[in-house]
């Protein structure tokens, strides 16, 4: 069955060019954002991975561990990493799984379960696994979003679903579409007009479900 939204996520124990731990735990009081990758020393994978080693800052200031996941091992994890920081002008500081078993892929519904890779697979035989999870301190699954290969990953827009997810657990309100930190949000359907003014003030109420407002502070 595929992982699903606030579905736990499996609480593998899994090996990395960092040590061998188990996910739950390294993941502890954190939001987590699990990313993955078909084969090192594969070019799109290289300026992804180099991307997420930028944004180091901004993801320890919004309280967030990155781990990467590739099917080639630690070896190769460790040299590839030399490419990922010169390319990507920055230390890949986080953890990449080495995932040969295809463990981490199949619990993650990344592959069918029956599927197999040769002693020596291409990309190609492993394509399926490009994906992002990004995990709530609660170890569920809030968000996840897949690739083809032949399209490099945004890295700036989970960044933002991040922080879109963040607010609307903080705030208990959503965001509208594009919406970046700053901007006003939507008040949940559920929650009265007077429910809303008592939390947030004025809002606009562009339509009777729509009403926009501004976060408090």
């Amino acid at each position: 069955m595929a992982l699903r939204i606030n579905d736990p996520i499996p609480n593998l124990t899994v090996e990395t060019d960092q040590g061998s731990f188990d996910l739950h735990d390294w993941i502890g009081d954190s939001w987590a954002i699990l990313f993955s990758h078909p084969k090192d020393f594969t070019p799109v994978c290289t300026t992804e991975f180099g991307a997420v080693a930028q944004l180091a800052d901004e993801w320890a200031m919004r309280g967030t561990k990155v781990i990467g996941v590739s099917v080639d091992g630690v070896a190769e994890h460790v040299n590839w990493k030399k490419d990922i920081e010169a390319v990507g002008g920055a230390p890949a500081s986080f953890p990449i799984i080495a995932d040969k078993g295809l463990e981490v892929s199949k619990a993650f519904d990344m592959l069918q379960a029956d599927y197999y890779l040769s002693e020596n697979p291409t990309p190609a035989d492993s394509q399926t696994v490009r994906t992002v999870f990004i995990i709530g301190p609660d170890k569920q699954l809030k968000l996840s979003m897949t690739y083809p290969m032949n399209v490099g990953r945004n890295f700036a827009e989970v960044l933002r679903a991040l922080d879109g997810l963040q607010t609307a657990a903080r705030e208990g309100v959503a965001t509208p579409a594009n919406w970046v930190p700053g901007e006003d949000v939507v008040i949940p359907v559920a929650v009265s007009d007077e429910a809303a003014k008592a939390k947030f003030g004025n809002f606009d109420a562009k339509l009777p479900y729509l009403r926009m407002t501004k976060l408090p502070g």
